[in-house]
C-alpha cells in the first residue's frame, strides 16, 4: 500500500512546525508513529485552546 504524498507532506509540516523536527527525522518515523505524533500534537492543541 503506497501512502499519498500530499498527506505524508502535511503530517510531516504539522510535526515539523509544532515540535521542530528535521524532515529526516519525520520521515524515519513509521506511519503508525507519525499518525500518533499528529494526534499528540492535536490534543495539545486542544487543551491549549481550551484554556488547559
Amino acid at each position: 500500500m503506497t501512502y499519498a504524498l500530499p498527506r505524508l507532506r502535511e503530517e510531516v509540516a504539522y510535526i515539523a512546525y509544532h515540535f521542530h523536527w528535521q524532515r529526516e527525522e519525520i520521515l524515519d518515523l513509521t506511519h503508525a508513529e507519525r499518525r500518533q505524533w499528529v494526534g499528540e500534537i492535536a490534543r495539545i492543541n486542544a487543551r491549549m485552546n481550551e484554556g488547559g
